[in-house]
Order: C-alpha cells, then sequence, then structure tokens
C-alpha cells in the first residue's frame, strides 16, 4: 500500500524503521530561518532528514521573483538521492504548522513524478499527542539516484495567470489569510491586496479544530462549492510565495478532484510587476 496525501501517526508508527520509507521534517518559520533546523536539532521523528525551505526546496529570490521560487529541478533531484529518495521508496513528510510548510516538498516531489509522498496529517503536534517518541539522532543514510520525471503542468507563471484570472471556466483560489487577501494588513510583501478575480480560499480552512485535515467527504463538499461547474484541473492556487498554496493542492488529491494546478511565484512575484493589476476589498 502507498500512501499519496495523507497518513496519520499510527500508520507511519508502523514503518519507523523501513528502509523503504524517507521521513522529511520540514518545519521552518518565516520570521525566523533557523528556527526550523534548530527545533530538528533539538527532537525530530526517529529517521527524518532536515529539509529546508530557502536552502533546499527553493531557489534564491531575484528581482524579479517571489520569495520562494521553485528550487531547480536537477539540483532537487541531487539532494532527493543524496537524502535516500528514489523511485521505490514511500516519503513521508511533516512539520509543526499543520502542513503549512511540509505542503511544499509533497508538491515538489510530484513536480518531480514521484507520488509516493504524503503529509503527516496533524503534523509533529499530533505524533507527540499520540504518544510517539522524538530523537535528536542524526538518521543514517544510504545515498542513491533520484531520476526525475519533471511534470511542468503542474505549474503555472504569472502569463497565464493573467490569461485565466476572470474567465468563467477557471477558478484563481488565494490559500493567504482573509486580512491579507483583502489587502487589510500585509506582513510580508511591499504590496497588500490580491489579485483581482481571485477567490479567497485560507489553507487553514481544511482543517478541523484539532489540526487535521477534515475527512475527504467533507473536503470535496467544501471545494465542489467553490467550484461550481468548474472542473478541478482549471483550478490555480496561490498564496505569498507559492508555500501554504499547496496545503489546498494537497486537500482537493485528498477529497478525489485531481488536477489542480500551483502559481508559484504567487502574490510575492506577481506584484514585481508595477502593470500587473492589483485588488484591494
Amino acid at each position: 500500500m502507498t500512501f499519496t496525501t495523507l497518513i496519520d501517526s499510527a500508520q507511519l508508527a508502523e514503518h519507523i524503521h523501513d528502509p523503504q520509507w524517507i521521513i522529511f521534517d520540514c518545519r521552518f518559520t518565516l520570521s525566523d530561518a533557523e528556527a526550523g533546523r534548530h527545533a530538528y536539532q533539538q527532537g525530530h521523528i526517529p529517521g527524518a532528514r532536515y529539509a529546508h525551505l530557502n536552502e533546499d526546496l527553493s531557489a534564491p529570490v531575484t528581482a524579479n521573483t517571489g520569495r520562494h521560487p521553485l528550487p531547480d529541478p536537477e539540483l532537487l533531484a541531487q539532494k532527493l538521492g543524496a537524502w535516500g529518495v528514489d523511485a521505490t521508496k514511500q516519503v513521508v513528510v511533516y512539520d509543526a504548522s499543520f502542513g503549512a510548510m511540509a505542503a511544499r516538498l509533497w508538491w515538489l516531489l510530484r513536480w518531480l513524478g514521484h507520488h509516493n509522498v504524503a503529509l503527516l496529517n496533524g503534523g509533529l503536534p499530533r505524533w507527540q499527542r499520540d504518544g510517539f517518541a522524538l530523537t535528536a539522532t542524526a538518521p543514517t543514510i544510504q545515498p542513491t539516484i533520484f531520476r526525475a520525471r519533471l511534470n511542468a503542468d503542474l505549474a503555472v507563471d504569472a502569463d497565464e495567470v493573467e490569461r485565466i484570472r476572470t474567465a468563467n471556466h477557471f477558478r484563481l483560489f488565494d490559500a493567504r489569510a482573509e486580512e491579507r487577501f483583502s489587502g487589510a494588513v500585509e506582513p510580508l510583501d511591499k504590496i497588500p491586496g490580491h489579485i483581482p478575480g481571485a477567490i479567497n480560499l485560507p489553507w487553514e480552512d481544511n482543517l478541523d479544530y484539532g489540526g487535521n485535515f477534515q475527512t475527504a467527504e467533507e473536503l470535496r463538499e467544501s471545494y465542489t462549492r467553490h467550484l461550481g461547474r468548474v472542473a478541478p484541473e482549471h483550478v490555480i492556487h496561490m498564496c505569498g510565495s507559492g508555500v501554504t498554496a499547496c496545503h489546498n493542492i494537497i486537500a482537493m488529491e485528498h477529497a478525489g478532484l485531481h488536477g489542480a494546478k500551483l502559481y508559484a511565484g504567487s502574490w510575492s512575484e506577481w506584484i514585481t510587476n508595477p502593470n500587473r493589476p492589483v485588488a484591494k476589498d
């Protein structure tokens, strides 16, 4: 059995010593880029490698990119191989923020053609709440070769967003919090607001009160309501920098609504061009 969207703590614990399973700790804090690494060093799920959002899961920022550009696929493939990932491995990713950061690596692996990757539902808080242990011991890694099979169709650029943002047969969903989407506050980017035509769908809405994803049935009902007659493959997700938007993509996939795409540059890239329109509510 393979896992391609979500996995729970008990299911992961059953395979914690399985060499065919590779675990990644993706903890990261936007206000302190080293906080996640320090937390990992103090304690992590046994066997987990650490993947840093800025250093491993993003390319360097330039004047024309968002805050977390997509990494070079060949470089990421080399890192994955060095971490022990190949086509035979089941990958599990987690963080301490209910999937907000780890969803990025989930999406990147699918972008590189590796679909046997799942997000730990509830993240590290749920793992600990369920009584499973942490360790500070670094894992023993057997490097291998990861062969990327890039699926470029999973991502779109700003030109594609401009083409479809007001089309009736497409949906552009923005995963940021309501106050950022409206432009009432903007703690991270230079310009507040949103892309005209986008619909606000905060990633936190995928979760229940315990920090776990809602059931597949609940998610399907919610997203179907927002989709109307729009096909799932005509959905584009965005956020501030292409990270938390991946949480919405996981939710749709788990709900059986397949084929949504990511605008990886997202809001922080969109506003680098003053000719692109901006809306505020």
